[in-house]
């Protein structure tokens, strides 16, 4: 059975789902000011992962991820690129997608768009004003926390904590609230921002109700599994639980779940430091699936290091993989033990989708397929252990032209001409070709 570490009860629990057979799964997305980084990268390639293995253990997925594309970074930098704010969010919306796809991720079941939910964001809100847990205030409208039952939680706070936090907390907006810690559901508009008609005049979503509406306009009023960064416990899944739990009066969410951060060469990623790295411009030089493989090396919740060498390890190991997988097979193997690898890797995968001792035992099998135990039905379990980390091999073709110097190489050494072997292996050798002498024959391998 597979085992979830749930950020709520910080436990390792059996999954359960709420229907047999299926997984409603929703995972924020990214807010489109820009090209994702390599953080955001990580979270995507994560609950991909999550999302692979329950298909690959028979689940039906239902996986929603959304696109924050109301906001004021995105207003800000709209205005600066003299573009509407939907111009600007779809130019990044299309690079996310392309990015996304390079690093083998698959397509979302769906990508919810704010702009989209605006009548339903309203509708949400009505009820809390109704209920007496938000209230309108100067044309925004707030949550009122202190009403939300173990506020915090997720983030392991406490209520009376982040009031003495807040309590010294002095500005426009805090005049409006009835208390500091109160969040914003509807912010009014300012001049010349972009805004919608509402029942409380002019303006546009807070952050944190866009995925509660769309979250359960979509799967319902209770999911699976919720998840996303770890720098969204607080406030953001917080915020969520507070205001979708007081509209249905239903848990949100079965299962929290939240993916490390990563940090370039030691040190936390971020623009002041000069080490942020969008994929964007990685993939201008790093392979995606290398990228992929490297960010699935680590468990999703621990802090991955993104360093030159380690691109290069996930470079030269994706290889010594790739290699093993354009082994050629055969028939009559001895496959007795395939079966314990199975095992070993759902093993490692279903204590928390523990990728590091997944990864683990795909190498100690490529080690004992390198050993002479490959055939189809190996190459196939082989295939589908790789698909789980997004990785999909070619069969590769040599051209006429190199097939015709291997086999002339391979009668050269027949004839015991071994200066012509080792010439033509040297030729092959600088089109990329390296060449294998094994008791089964020649093995080709791209450099």
């Amino acid at each position: 059975m597979i085992k979830i570490y749930d950020t709520m009860t910080r436990n390792l629990r059996d999954f359960v789902p709420l229907e047999e057979g299926k997984v409603k799964m929703y995972v924020c997305g990214p807010t489109v000011y820009n090209y994702i980084h390599v953080g955001n990268a990580r979270s995507v390639v994560a609950f991909d992962t999550i999302r692979r293995y329950f298909e690959y253990k028979g689940y039906d997925v239902t996986y929603v991820s959304n696109f924050t594309d109301v906001d004021d970074k995105i207003i800000k930098g709209a205005l600066e690129a003299g573009m509407t704010t939907k111009a600007f969010s779809d130019k990044f919306i299309a690079a996310f997608m392309e990015d996304v796809k390079a690093l083998g991720v698959k397509p979302a079941s769906k990508n919810p768009r704010v702009i989209d939910y605006m009548s339903d964001i309203m509708d949400f809100i009505e009820v809390l004003i109704d209920k007496g847990y938000a209230y309108a205030s100067e044309g925004d409208v707030y949550f009122r926390v202190e009403k939300a039952p173990n506020y915090g939680k997720l983030a392991n706070k406490t209520l009376e904590e982040l009031e003495v936090g807040a309590s010294g907390r002095v500005d426009e907006e805090t005049s409006r609230k009835e208390n500091p810690l109160d969040f914003a559901l509807w912010k009014k508009a300012k001049a010349g921002e972009v805004s919608w008609e509402s029942p409380w005049g002019a303006g546009r979503p807070g952050w944190h109700i866009e995925c509660s509406v769309m979250a359960t306009e979509i799967l319902g009023d209770t999911i699976d599994i919720h998840g996303g960064g770890s720098d969204l416990e607080f406030p953001h899944h917080t915020n969520e639980i507070a205001q979708s739990e007081a509209k249905t009066g239903k848990t949100f969410a079965n299962y929290w779940m939240h993916n490390g951060f990563v940090n370039v060469d030691n040190e936390k990623m971020s623009k002041s430091l000069g080490n942020f790295v969008t994929v964007h411009d990685l993939l201008e030089s790093v392979d995606g699936q290398i990228l992929r493989f490297f960010l699935s090396t680590q468990h999703y919740r621990k802090p991955i290091n993104f360093t030159e060498k380690a691109l290069h390890d996930a470079k030269a190991n994706l290889k010594y993989l790739k290699n093993t997988y354009l082994l050629p097979v055969k028939e009559d193997v001895d496959t007795t033990d395939l079966a314990q690898f199975v095992a070993d890797f759902e093993a490692a995968m279903d204590d928390d989708f523990n990728t590091a001792n997944g990864i683990t035992v795909i190498f100690e099998l490529a080690k004992w397929i390198n050993s002479g135990h490959y055939s189809e039905e190996v190459k196939e379990t082989f295939a589908q252990l790789l698909s789980i980390f997004g990785i999909v091999f070619e069969e590769e073709v040599l051209d006429s032209d190199i097939e015709a110097l291997i086999e002339k190489r391979q009668l050269a050494r027949q004839n015991r001409d071994f200066a012509t072997a080792d010439k033509i292996r040297d030729e092959l050798a600088e089109k990329g070709i390296k060449l294998l002498d094994t008791k089964d024959g020649v093995r080709w391998t791209r450099d």
